[in-house]
């Protein structure tokens, strides 16, 4: 790689709990979706949609949304990112992957809208998280919230639902603790 190190993306990052005072702009924002946007979807069906909270009054709305444990490291993250689906990503299908009738997959088949959504829509935070470490910012994800209260909260009478949430910022790795183990490749694959 040229300009990121595997490092910086992999094995050096850290998820963050706890963050400096150090602003992230807009133009960092579009910059994380700019570069995230060309991760692979299946059939090119890009059902995230993405909520960066970064003003007070909308994040005194998220707040309440977290469990107890994430409000603290919530409220002190220069942004939150609030990954959503969108139910209804099938309708843009045809704009964005013209090369069949794919939206006819979907119409109708509530089980593979929803596991293609959820499926795809975590590929994308992911791609949004790898993005976020390429431009040096650090990312606390997170599944401790109430999603009804967060769909209430941001997607009111919407097809878009929350997936995962994600704080954005740059982290204060002096309160990190010592990194966890992860599994070996014996114990996580096998070669077929």
């Amino acid at each position: 790689m040229t300009s990121v190190s595997l490092s910086s993306l992999f094995s050096d990052a850290r998820t963050h709990n706890e963050w400096q005072k150090r602003e992230v702009s807009d133009a960092q924002l579009h910059e994380i979706y700019n570069l995230m946007q060309w991760g692979p979807t299946s059939a090119n069906c890009s059902p995230a949609r993405i909520v960066f909270v970064k003003s007070e009054a909308e994040k005194q709305k998220l707040l309440p949304c977290m469990s107890p444990g994430n409000q603290e490291k919530t409220k002190t993250a220069p942004v939150t990112a609030i990954i959503a689906m969108d139910m209804a990503f099938y309708e843009k299908l045809p704009a964005l992957f013209p090369h069949t009738d794919a939206r006819s997959w979907f119409v109708g088949n509530a089980g593979l809208i929803e596991s293609t959504a959820f499926r795809n829509s975590s590929l994308q935070g992911a791609y949004l998280m790898m993005a976020a470490r390429a431009i040096g910012l650090d990312c606390g994800p997170m599944s401790g919230f109430d999603a009804a209260k967060v769909n209430q909260a941001f997607f009111p009478d919407s097809e878009v639902k929350v997936n995962f949430i994600c704080n954005l910022g740059y982290g204060d790795a002096s309160k990190l603790f010592p990194r966890s183990p992860r599994l070996s490749f014996a114990e996580a694959c096998r070669i077929a």
